[in-house]
């Protein structure tokens, strides 16, 4: 991995807010920076309304961002063009959440996944249908299905139209979106499994979005945690479920189910006061401090901790409570056993 696929640089999206609806901005991404080396896969996990999906629209350029600029394979797309942007969608391709709304129901298999091809001048006549066959055979699906429609297939055949389609251009990265979020528990695992089998055979990049940290740890080599528009921390995934430095990451964690009804039942779990505050009035300083169980005022309300490397080996969190020696903040005293 010795080239990065992305480089983000300061990422901000904010939104207006109609004068009907009281004006203002919505800071849904608030100055993101990640980097995706060759052939990783990296996950953004947080809470739902803390900025990851729309850090992965702006990624692709389905949202144009409001400031910060992003890099694919060294070329600088922010300000590309929309008509020049077409041919930096071969790079990089996205699935969605849903895969009830995002496949065109007017449209045969064949031809949802035939469309990039055809769209990029990539293949066409005997070679079009050889290629769009070989393409639902790597994703699990019989050369048949071609002929059928959306609403013909179930949400985890759906899903992997989904991954035919994005893949069928062989781009540098992927922003995979919550793939799995909206599938059965019973189908999400033989999605990960093909995306991981994918991944591993195409050699492609990837942007996992999601809330599951159970998945998260099943598929990544390295996590970003997201809070309120900001990202909190990063590192290898291995580090991040043995020791994770922020309190919020912390309170992920002790909030996760764990599958050993023992251990979950005498685990400890973290609890948070308050509700996340909206985005449109974000707090000062540290945007996490008016939930932290053990934020020190004023210095967590009024200055904004950088994302710093806190041990010397590239474990990045941004709290000021966290030790000179990198040691986590003590949240014993916000913690309650879940034992009944």
């Amino acid at each position: 991995m010795t080239e990065n696929v992305l480089e983000v640089r300061g990422l901000k999206k904010h939104f207006a807010v109609p004068r009907s609806a009281g004006g203002g901005k919505v800071y849904a991404v608030d100055g993101v920076d990640l980097t995706i080396g060759q052939g990783e896969v990296v996950g953004l996990v947080g809470e739902s309304g803390s900025g990851k999906s729309t850090v992965g629209k702006c990624i692709v350029r389905l949202l144009e961002p409001t400031a910060g600029t992003i890099r694919l394979s060294g070329r600088d797309i922010t300000e590309v063009s929309r008509r020049n942007l077409r041919s930096a969608r071969i790079d990089m391709q996205m699935v969605f959440q849903d895969p009830y709304s995002t496949l065109n129901p007017r449209m045969a298999i064949g031809d949802i996944v035939a469309e990039p091809l055809q769209m990029h001048k990539l293949a066409r006549g005997p070679g079009l249908t050889q290629k769009v066959g070989d393409l639902l055979d790597k994703v699990g699906l019989a050369r048949d299905m071609r002929h059928r429609f959306p609403h013909e297939l179930s949400g985890g055949q759906r899903q992997r139209v989904g991954l035919a389609r994005a893949l069928s251009v062989e781009p540098s990265l992927l922003v995979a979106d919550e793939p799995v979020s909206a599938l059965d528990v019973s189908v999400q695992a033989a999605v990960l499994n093909l995306l991981m089998d994918l991944q591993r055979d195409m050699g492609f990049s990837c942007l996992f979005i999601a809330h599951d940290l159970a998945t998260v740890e099943f598929i990544c080599n390295r996590v970003a945690v997201m809070y309120l528009g900001h990202i909190v921390e990063e590192v290898t995934r291995q580090e991040l479920f043995r020791a994770p430095k922020h309190p919020y990451t912390q309170s992920l964690l002790s909030a996760a189910v764990l599958p050993d009804p023992e251990l979950q039942r005498a685990r400890q779990r973290i609890l948070l006061r308050g509700d996340i505050p909206s985005p449109i009035n974000p707090p000062t300083g540290c945007t996490f401090h008016t939930r932290c169980p053990v934020a020190e005022l004023p210095l967590c309300s009024d200055n904004v901790p950088p994302l710093a490397d806190v041990t010397g080996g590239r474990h990045f969190a941004s709290c000021h409570l966290i030790g000179a020696d990198g040691s986590a903040p003590d949240l014993t005293a916000a913690t309650v056993s879940t034992r009944r």
